[in-house]
């Protein structure tokens, strides 16, 4: 009798062990689910939360001192609402839906092999060597349409690189503003790129010409009336011609001048 008890309390514990690891398979599988389910849910009602951390936190800090520069009355949280931020193919000027963009970095992509691609030498005016084969554009609507198109730009000044930020109005041609964010010239010299009296100038100012992009510092003043030209860097003529070199690359056939023929094309 109790051998035979021992026997069946041996079958019981034998149930309860397979139960147990029957159980827990389950229990973990459905707790898996619902932590799918609180992510994805996460994910979407925090994705506007996203986008305002990119715009402050990721660099893009940069694009809303930019569009207060443009309009002085910026709301922040409006600014955000109505910016779109896309990746363009620069080859062809169309929007690569398929990348990333919170995991998108420019810079580090034109170091890639794959990513980036060398710039012909006859064509590399602001003398940065390599390019993305993807750019990061942000878009401000109002009312649904595009207003500002704002594009980054990069080149070398007298003594560092110079990275900054060019808007433009929606039909790609008239400078709604210009804004350098990093760079290392001399303070008092090519420093003055970040006086905002010689930024102002930029306003208005149109980029092309028979689409042929022809924006540019003077070397002194800027001919009276001139609508592409503002005036030059006192004891900073080279930094000013790298501004100048810079500007006619980005907006040239081997940067986002495809992307803004198209868009031109894509709003009439």
């Amino acid at each position: 009798m109790q051998q035979k008890n021992i026997m069946t309390g041996s079958i019981h514990l034998s149930r309860a062990h397979k139960d147990s690891v029957k159980n827990t398979v389950m229990v973990a599988l459905l707790v898996s689910l619902i932590c799918s389910v609180l992510v994805s849910t996460t994910a979407v009602l925090l994705k506007p939360k996203h986008l305002e951390n990119q715009l402050f936190y990721g660099g893009h800090r940069n694009i809303l001192q930019l569009i207060e520069i443009i309009q002085y009355d910026m709301n922040v949280e409006d600014v955000i609402s109505r910016m779109d931020i896309k990746v363009v193919d620069l080859a062809t000027g169309e929007y690569e839906e398929n990348m990333d963009i919170s995991q998108y970095n420019q810079r580090e992509a034109a170091k890639d092999p794959v990513l980036g691609i060398p710039v012909p030498e006859k064509l590399d005016t602001a003398n940065i060597g390599r390019r993305a084969r993807y750019a990061t554009v942000y878009l401000l609507k109002e009312n649904s349409y595009i207003k500002y198109i704002i594009l980054p730009v990069y080149g070398s000044g007298m003594w560092s690189t110079l990275y900054g930020y060019l808007a433009l109005e929606s039909d790609g041609n008239t400078v709604a503003g210009l804004k350098f964010h990093e760079h290392g010239e001399t303070p008092g010299l090519g420093g003055k790129i970040d006086d905002p009296s010689w930024l102002n100038q930029w306003r208005g100012k149109n980029v092309y010409d028979n689409g042929v992009p022809v924006i540019k510092v003077a070397r002194r003043k800027a001919p009276l009336g001139s609508k592409h030209e503002v005036d030059g860097l006192s004891g900073a003529t080279l930094t000013g011609q790298g501004v100048t070199n810079l500007l006619q690359y980005w907006l040239g056939e081997h940067g986002f001048q495809p992307y803004l023929e198209r868009f031109h094309k894509s709003e009439e």
